[in-house]
This record gives C-alpha cells, structure tokens and sequence, in this order.
C-alpha cells in the first residue's frame, strides 16, 4: 500500500528561491538547474516555476527565452522533470476589468503564458487569474470597499471574467494545458477568498479545462470547514475541475514543524485525485518581505547567500518539508 503514496508526483514551488526566473540570464539557468538537481535527490518529481510579468509585453521573446530554458534543463540530463506554472493577473492584464479592451488584452496575456506552459512541457497553468492579486478596489474616492459592497463589486467583476476565462479554457484545451484558478485568502487578495465562491465563479464558465487548485494555507485560513470541503471536493472531481493541489503551511513556512491539518485535508481529495501535490513555501526573499510581512529568518540558499550552520537551509527545509508530505500521504494510504 505504501508504494501509492511513494509513486505520487511530489513537486516544489520556486518560491523557495525566486519570484524571477530571469529565463534569458544564461548564469541563473544554471543556479536554477544546479536547484533542481540537488532537490530531485531528495524525491521531487516536479517543480512549479512563477512565470514573471514583463513590462515589454515581448510576448514572442518571453517564448523564446522559457523555450530555451526548457531546453538546457533536458540537456542537463533532467528530460523527466516535470513543470507546472504559477501565472497570476495584474492592474495592467485583468480579466475582470471593466474595459473590454483592457480585458481583451488580459486574454492576450494569459493566452502567451499558456504557451510558456506548453513550451515547459507543462501540463498544469495556476494561479490567480481572474482578479488581479493583491489588489483591493477602491471607491472613486480611494475609500476601501469591504463586506457587502465588496461582494457586489465582486459580482460584477466575475461576469466580465467568466467569458475570458471561458475563451482561455477553449484554448488552454488545444495546448493541452489546464487553467487551476486558485481561491486566496481575503488576507492577500480581494476574492475570490474561498472555494466556494471560486465554484461558483466557475458554474459561468463552460469549459472543464478551467478548474481549480487547492492550497491547504488558503482552505485553512478562508475554508468553511471539513465537512463543506469533504462535498466540495467531491463535486470538484465529479465536474472534472480538480486539476492541482499545493501543501503549504498557514504561514508559508516549514512545512515539517507547522499546524498543517494533514489528514483532513489529504483524505478527501486523495480518494479522488490522482494528479502531483506541490509543496509551497514563501522563502524571505526580497519579493515577499514586505508584502507578506515575514518575520522569520530566511532559509539560506546554497550557491546565493553565505553558508550559516547555525539555521536551516533552503535545501534542509525542502528535504523535511518531502519527508514529512510522503509520512502524511503513507498514513492515509495505509489505513
């Protein structure tokens, strides 16, 4: 029985090491593969690489250069390693703006970070894709909008989203791609906060190639309970919308010393979901200091900062945070 859990995908977000995968910077491909060498040691199968907004909108380059990154992972011997990707929505590319053009150009976008995806050989495009992350609308008066009236606001910006999404399905399903839209806590981002209200969103969008993920910080934080989640998952799976999972800890830390309800959450999406679960840690990084206010000591990393014998690697954690997700998976298999 434990050889199921043994033979699962187990990948790891980049967000351990980088917002920023500079695919054009020939040094850092080599920092990334070196990253990907030494964490497949451990039993990763798989990565999750964040695909960054660049500012020239040189769509055909930014092909190009994750074309080419793709390429020099193969020729370092790692053929077999497998990419997902983590693509979000921004101010400039939003799918739910009000302005048919700015949305038409948000499809522009997410459709060229499909083809990122599919020249990774990616099967997998998540993220939060509907509304822009880490945005909270304002009045015309810059006065925030919370509760009732945001869930109005809300209302509207979703029905200009649905048809795009829809659109970006029906092509994602040509590159053999599926869109996992992400639910993210109301303490990041506006909505959609919770599973539910991300079920709903989908119930207006008519292809199955957009689903959802689900992160175990998010559901933990925003979720209506064990109970509500054991029938979403359910109806998750029946629609053929269950497309990817991510293990991260409330506050995207070590995942091997943190409050993570294991097995209830693992138990009702492991009866019906076969596809890799992501390990996601927010490192102390540049990109996430500020905005998610860490406080905790960053996990060094091996070949980019000075080596301290005192704290824990970013490697140490990653190779805790596989051992501990094998032990949880082993203990449901096993019942």
């Amino acid at each position: 029985m434990s050889n199921q859990s043994i033979s699962r995908d187990i990948y790891l977000s980049f967000f351990m090491f980088t917002t920023n995968l500079r695919p054009n910077d020939l040094d850092y491909r080599k920092i990334i593969i070196k990253h990907i060498k030494e964490l497949k040691n451990f039993g990763y199968t798989g990565f999750e690489f964040p695909i960054t907004p660049e500012e020239t909108q040189n769509y055909a380059k930014d092909l190009d250069d994750y074309t080419n990154l793709r390429r020099d992972i193969d020729k370092a011997g790692l053929q077999e390693v497998k990419i997902t990707t983590n693509v979000g929505a921004t101010r400039t590319f939003d799918p739910s703006s009000p302005y048919l053009e700015q949305r038409q150009e948000a499809l522009k976008y997410l459709k060229s970070r499909v083809d990122i995806t599919a020249a990774l050989r990616g099967e997998i495009m998540m993220g939060p894709i509907v509304i822009p992350y880490g945005v909270f609308p304002v009045t015309d008066f810059n006065e925030p909008i919370w509760s009732d009236r945001l869930q109005e606001h809300l209302a509207v910006r979703y029905a200009n989203a649905q048809p795009i999404l829809n659109e970006l399905g029906e092509y994602a399903e040509s590159k053999k791609v599926k869109l996992a839209i992400e639910p993210i806590t109301h303490w990041e981002t506006s909505g959609p906060n919770k599973l539910s209200q991300l079920m709903e969103f989908l119930d207006g969008v008519s292809s199955k190639q957009v689903g959802v993920v689900i992160d175990s910080a998010h559901e933990t934080l925003d979720g209506e309970g064990p109970e509500i989640f054991q029938t979403q998952v359910k109806n998750l799976a029946k629609q053929g919308r269950l497309h990817y999972i991510q293990v991260s800890p409330p506050d995207r830390g070590a995942v091997h010393t943190s409050w993570l309800p294991w097995q209830s959450f693992l138990e009702p999406i492991l009866q019906v979901y076969h596809g890799p679960i992501a390990v996601e840690i927010f490192n102390a990084i540049p990109a996430f200091i500020n905005s998610l206010r860490l406080t905790r000591r960053k996990f060094w990393i091996p070949g980019e900062d000075p080596e301290n014998n005192h704290y824990l690697s970013a490697y140490d954690i990653a190779e805790k945070a596989i051992e501990a997700t094998r032990r949880e998976l082993n203990k449901i298999v096993c019942k």
